[in-house]
């Protein structure tokens, strides 16, 4: 049951595409809570996924942008002020692409112009987002910025390519620029490490069934799905949160701390 935790704030939310995704679970969740959104995604994903669908529902406008074009996030960041007229208490990143992983090249032998293109669109495009927020002056002081990382960013899964890499370089620049946007506007920025979920994205990872499942078992309470994740973000968005940024934490059901399990041994 929704508590109004979000009553009155405003927000954008990237990366819905559709009903697996979750920032289509985040977007139904901050609306339930009281916010107002825009949604936005690149235009090729606009003419695939059931982003309309979404939009209807929770009454959003939907503003194309290619995360990896600054003309068109300045264009995103502006229109969302319009439209909800005035300035944003949060923001979601939940934007992840690779296409050596995609073509499934080997992460030893990757196309490196393919990497450059999974690092500006999978991490350089969170720092595009920011820089460009503050520039604007789109965040309201105490306002909330999150993207979703993956645990990969700290060890190896083999079969996650250089979105390892990608992760790593997101929860930096959560820290890097966590501390110039606090200084300056009182801006927190955070990553959420999520347990593998069963995404349109996630399900192209070869062999994400079987490590699905082994996370399960290693998981103390079970992977993390899409709507707790949803949960914990609007918990991130709300003023209950204010004196928490640069973190990267992790909604992962335990995992991130287990060392073994026997439900793995036996």
């Amino acid at each position: 049951m929704a508590k109004g935790l979000l009553e009155g704030k405003k927000g954008i939310i990237f990366g819905a595409l559709d009903e697996s995704s979750i920032a289509w679970h985040i977007a139904e969740v901050c609306v339930a809570e009281g916010a107002k959104i825009t949604l936005t995604n690149a235009p090729v994903a606009l003419r695939f996924g059931g982003i309309q669908r979404l939009a209807e529902k929770i009454n959003a406008e939907v503003i194309p942008a290619d995360a990896t074009s600054l003309e068109d996030i300045e264009n995103l960041l502006t229109k969302s002020m319009d439209i909800l007229d005035g300035k944003m208490d949060f923001i979601l990143h939940s934007i992840g692409m690779s296409l050596n992983v995609r073509k499934k090249r080997a992460y030893t032998d990757v196309n490196y112009d393919w990497m450059h293109k999974t690092f500006d669109i999978s991490a350089m495009s969170f720092h595009r987002v920011m820089q460009l927020a503050m520039k604007n002056d789109v965040m309201n002081e105490w306002g909330s910025i999150l993207a979703l990382s993956y645990i990969a960013a700290q060890r190896i899964f083999p079969d996650y390519g250089e979105m390892a890499e990608s992760k790593a370089l997101l929860e930096s620049f959560a820290r890097s620029f966590g501390y110039h946007y606090a200084k300056k506007n009182k801006v927190r920025v955070n990553t959420v490490s999520q347990s593998p979920t069963l995404t349109t994205a996630g399900k192209g990872i070869e062999g994400f069934q079987d490590f699905f499942d082994y996370s399960t078992k290693m998981s103390p309470l079970g992977n993390a799905d899409a709507h707790s994740c949803a949960k914990f973000c609007a918990m991130m968005f709300s003023d209950y949160t204010r004196m928490v940024t640069m973190q990267n934490l992790y909604h992962d059901g335990g995992f991130s701390q287990m060392g073994m399990s026997p439900d793995i041994l036996f």
